[in-house]
């Protein structure tokens, strides 16, 4: 699906709206003015035209509602011809739709919003008549030109960043979120893992991946769960720690990169010396017997030897 907005200049509102997941491709470029490819110059000389951002965006993933919503955090919408300090038509917002059938959707987020501001909303609401895509400089302006000028706060084009963390807060919760991607640490023998010696396997609670087998867990009495080794052929990462006036090794997961423990060298001789020291709140545990159910079935053959 596409549609068509229009909200200052675009080359914020272009790197604003790529940052969401759903959003497809973007282009930057004159719309609704006289039927005739405008120059930049043009543009800037009140041809008519609106700086436009034509978005490609699968609704499956995002939909038309949330773009709009989105939308409305980063202009005015009851200011004409201005948003911040671009002055001129070239500037006024505008929801332009490519189909009829975004229209219910669109006059139901702009109903709202009128109500919410108690006004008449200054955005134009019309289908799009025209479409040009601007100068290959403006393409991606602010990608190529990190310094360049914008209209919208610099903190806006983390909102996606700031969403996606706070769902991620929600889903595992505010420990294992302060331990996976803060580098927090759980308070000794509480974890849920410490005293825990199941059949099975242990995996990142962020991302699925698999970590660590009951094969090689052991009580080490250190207050942690404690591995002599990750799974087979399953690497992690490793880090210098120089946190607390201490220099450790640092363990996090390969894929996703959330914080484990640490790794140290005072484990059992007989299994290579080494114990890996790892938070509970950054595990989840796969029993053997729901293996295949979780799609883990091909670690069931750990067990096998």
């Amino acid at each position: 699906m596409t549609i068509y907005l229009a909200g200052g200049c675009f080359w914020g509102l272009q790197k604003y709206f790529d940052q969401f997941p759903g959003v497809r491709a973007t282009e930057v470029g004159y719309a609704n003015g006289p039927d005739s490819a405008p120059t930049y110059r043009e543009v800037c000389d009140s041809s008519g035209h609106a700086e436009t951002v034509k978005i490609e965006y699968d609704p499956k993933e995002i939909s038309l509602r949330e773009l709009l919503d989105k939308y409305f955090l980063v202009i005015d919408p009851l200011s004409v011809n201005k948003q911040g300090n671009d002055r001129g038509i070239q500037y006024r917002t505008g929801i332009y739709y490519a189909d009829q059938s975004q229209l219910s959707e669109i006059q139901a987020v702009y109903d709202e919003q009128e109500a919410k501001y108690g006004a008449k909303l200054a955005v134009e609401l019309a289908p799009i008549q025209n479409f040009y895509s601007a100068e290959e400089y403006h393409q991606k302006y602010l990608d190529k030109n990190p310094d360049g000028y914008c209209h919208i706060p610099q903190k806006m084009f983390h909102l996606a960043e700031e969403e996606s963390k706070e769902t991620l807060r929600k889903k595992i919760g505010d420990l294992s979120y302060e331990v996976t991607q803060n580098a927090a640490t759980e308070r000794p023998f509480t974890g849920e893992y410490d005293d825990f010696f199941e059949k099975g396997i242990y995996v990142d609670i962020v991302s699925g991946e698999p970590l660590f087998s009951s094969l090689d867990k052991f009580d080490s009495g250190c207050g942690w769960p404690a591995f002599s080794k990750p799974i087979e052929g399953k690497e992690l990462k490793e880090t210098t720690d120089r946190s607390h006036g201490m220099v450790r090794t640092e363990v996090r997961s390969a894929q996703a990169n959330s914080h484990l423990g640490h790794v140290f060298p005072d484990g059992p001789r007989e299994t290579g010396g080494l114990r890996y020291c790892i938070n509970s709140a950054s595990l989840r545990f796969i029993p053997y017997d729901k293996l295949e159910e979780e799609g883990y079935g091909e670690y069931k053959k750990l067990f096998e030897r």
